[in-house]
C-alpha cells in the first residue's frame, strides 16, 4: 500500500509549459534559474556546468542546464527543443525550452503543440521584436489558454518601470488581435533571480506575482477529458488463446473525453453502432476511462473496425470529410505549392492528399493576409485547402485540439513538412 505522501504526490496537477522568444532573450537562463532555485537540478548536473569565474548562481552557468547539444554549448544558442522537469509542493511541471532563431520556428511549433501555457521572453532593452510577434501569433493559433510574458534583463536597464510598462502596453495591443485572452506580464532578471522564484528587492513598484507563483496558480483549463469522446483505433487485438478464444478488442489511447461501460458508440467513417461491453487495461477492467489513458475496448456486437477508424459516442459525432481547410505552419525546405501531393497523418490514420488552393499567407508583422501567395516557404504560415483521396473523421481545432490537427508528410522523402490546425 502506498503511503499518504506517495498518494498526494501522484495527485499533484501537471502543467505543460513552453518557453519561447528571440535569440539571447534568456530562455535557457530562466529555466536554469527555475531548476536551480526549486532544487530541480542534480548535483552532478550543477558540477558539469559550474563556471570558473564564480559568477551567476554560485558560479553556475544556468543556460547550460538546458542546452544539452554540443553545438548549443559551442554557439551559446538553443537549436532543438529541450524538455526539463521540476516540481513544487503545489504542482509538477514539464517545460520545453524552444529555439529563438527564425530558422527553428518549426521546432517551436513542436514544443508548443502539447503545452497548456506559454512563457515568452522579451529582452527589456530590445522590446517587442518580429520574432516575438511570430511566436505570439503561433501561440494564438495553437489555442494555448495562458500567455506569460517575462520581460527579462531588467537589471540591465536599472529596473526601469516605464520601460516595462511601454513593452507591456505594446504587446497587450498585439495580443488583443490574436486568440489570446489571458496575458500576464512580469518584469524579471533571470540571471540575478529577481521575480523568478523570489521577489528580490529591486522592483518594489511591481505588485504582481513571481513567475513561479504565477505558474503554480494558472488554471489548467481545456482538459482533454472534458471534450467529446474520441478513440482512434491503433490495433485490433485477437490473441486467440485457450483462455481468450473469441476475444476481439480495439486498442488505442483515448484522444479526448470519457467512456463508460454500456455507452452507445459508433465507428467512423462507416457509421456502425454498438455498445461498450468491457474497458480492458493491464491492471484489470474499468467501469470508465478518460483521456489520455491507453485501453482496449470490447463491444457487444461484432462490427468491422480497423486501425485508423475512430470510435465516438453516437450523439457527439465529428465530421467526415474529403476536403479540409486548415492553417498550416510550413516546416519543409521545399515550399508548399498547389497541385502537389502529400500524405496527411491524422490521429492513427494516414491518407493521400493534394493542395488544391493556398487561400492566403499571413504577414506576421502586419497581421495581414496575402491572398496572392503562390507558395508557403519554410517557417511561413497560411491557410490552405486540401482534397483527400479517402475520407477523414475530424473536428475543428477550436472544438477539439486532439482530433483537430494533423501533420503533412512529403510523399517522396517521408519527412514531416507541415503542422496544421483544421478550420
Amino acid at each position: 500500500m502506498p503511503n499518504s505522501n506517495q498518494v498526494s504526490a501522484q495527485e499533484i496537477e501537471l502543467l505543460r509549459l513552453v518557453t519561447v522568444g528571440s535569440v539571447d532573450d534568456g530562455k535557457s537562463t530562466l529555466i536554469g534559474r527555475l531548476l536551480y532555485d526549486t532544487k530541480g537540478a542534480f548535483e552532478d548536473q550543477l558540477q558539469a556546468v559550474r563556471k570558473d569565474d564564480g559568477e551567476g548562481a554560485n558560479g553556475i552557468d544556468l543556460a547550460q542546464l538546458t542546452d544539452g547539444l554540443a553545438a548549443e554549448r559551442e554557439q551559446g544558442i538553443t537549436i532543438d527543443v529541450a524538455y526539463r522537469y521540476f516540481s513544487t509542493p503545489k504542482r509538477k511541471f514539464i517545460m520545453a525550452d524552444c529555439p529563438g532563431h527564425e530558422q527553428y520556428t518549426r521546432n517551436m511549433v513542436t514544443g508548443a503543440s502539447t503545452a497548456n501555457a506559454a512563457i515568452i521572453l522579451i529582452d527589456a532593452r530590445k522590446g517587442v521584436l518580429q520574432q516575438t510577434r511570430r511566436h505570439t501569433h503561433i501561440i494564438g493559433l495553437l489555442g494555448l489558454p495562458h500567455l506569460i510574458v517575462a520581460i527579462n534583463k531588467m537589471d540591465l536597464i536599472d529596473y526601469d518601470e516605464a520601460t516595462f510598462t511601454r513593452i507591456k502596453e505594446e504587446l497587450s495591443e498585439f495580443c488583443a488581435r490574436q486568440n489570446i485572452h489571458d496575458l500576464i506580464c512580469i518584469p524579471i532578471s533571470a540571471l540575478a533571480g529577481d521575480m523568478v522564484v523570489v521577489r528580490g528587492d529591486n522592483m518594489p513598484w511591481y505588485e504582481g506575482q513571481t513567475v513561479l507563483e504565477t505558474l503554480e496558480g494558472v488554471e489548467v483549463s481545456g482538459h482533454i477529458d472534458e471534450a467529446d469522446f474520441r478513440f482512434p483505433v491503433q490495433y485490433v487485438c485477437r490473441p486467440q488463446t485457450k483462455e481468450l478464444p473469441d476475444f476481439r478488442g480495439f486498442m488505442g489511447r483515448i484522444a479526448s473525453g470519457v467512456v463508460k461501460v454500456g455507452d452507445e458508440i459508433m465507428q467512423l467513417p462507416a457509421g456502425k453502432k454498438s455498445k461498450i461491453k468491457e474497458i480492458v487495461t493491464f491492471d484489470g477492467n474499468l467501469d470508465e476511462a478518460f483521456a489520455p489513458q491507453s485501453i482496449t475496448l470490447t463491444l457487444e456486437d461484432e462490427i468491422d473496425i480497423s486501425r485508423g477508424d475512430i470510435i465516438v459516442h453516437v450523439d457527439k459525432a465529428p465530421q467526415i470529410v474529403k476536403e479540409i481547410d486548415a492553417i498550416v505552419c510550413w516546416m519543409g525546405e521545399e515550399p508548399l505549392s498547389p497541385r502537389k501531393k502529400y500524405h496527411i497523418k491524422h490521429a492513427t490514420n494516414t491518407v493521400k492528399a493534394m493542395v488544391s488552393e493556398i487561400q492566403y499567407r499571413t504577414d506576421i508583422n502586419a497581421l495581414t493576409q496575402d491572398a496572392t501567395a503562390e507558395a508557403l516557404a519554410v517557417n511561413e504560415i497560411g491557410k490552405v485547402s486540401l482534397k483527400l483521396m479517402s475520407p477523414l473523421t475530424i473536428d475543428r481545432y477550436a472544438d477539439n485540439r486532439a482530433t483537430g490537427n494533423f501533420i503533412i508528410i512529403d510523399s517522396f522523402t517521408n519527412n514531416t513538412v507541415g503542422a496544421a490546425m483544421i478550420c
